[in-house]
């Protein structure tokens, strides 16, 4: 699934998974500001839905949240706030995201944030038989089981892609 060029080094999201006892597998690409999932899914030469995004989003009461969607599909906030009981849910600012997460965007990881927020996983990522996950840097995936979502991460399944 994708070529394993270099070795990205250790990330918070890194340490998080070895130290969960997850198996993965490093996948680098050369990072495009705003390439988003379409650069790194044609440079790893993997389907783009494979390639999970993860999104920090908030509640009316700015709570922070985590989705986690398929590259090449977008959130409908309606459905999702409908799903986790909230009034509505949209998007965080960067630097908002930033400091929830620790991440910078373009390098967000669901694995080791900053603040402990709640994981919500479009569903259908679960069936897939294998998912390229940002590993905590730009230009950095790794490669898991999409079961260590649900599993592991303790991740929501919800119905909230368009």
């Amino acid at each position: 699934m994708g070529r394993k060029e270099k070795h990205a080094g250790e990330t918070p999201a890194t340490q998080w998974l070895k130290r969960a006892g997850v198996a993965f597998t490093e996948h680098v690409y050369d990072y495009v500001e705003r390439g988003g999932t379409a650069q790194s899914s044609r440079q790893l030469g993997v389907p783009e839905c494979d390639v999970i995004k993860t999104l920090v989003m908030e509640d009316e009461a700015a709570r922070p949240l985590l989705v986690l969607m398929h590259g090449d599909r977008q959130v409908s906030t309606k459905n999702l706030a409908r799903a986790i009981g909230a009034k509505s849910v949209a998007p965080c600012k960067p630097d908002v995201a930033q400091r929830h997460s620790g991440y910078l965007i373009g390098g967000t990881s669901p694995f080791g944030t900053r603040k402990t927020m709640p994981v919500y996983v479009e569903a259908s990522v679960l069936a897939l038989p294998r998912i390229l996950i940002n590993g905590g840097r730009r230009g950095f995936l790794v490669g898991i089981s999409p079961t260590v979502l649900r599993d592991v991460l303790a991740a929501t399944p919800v119905h909230c892609a368009l």
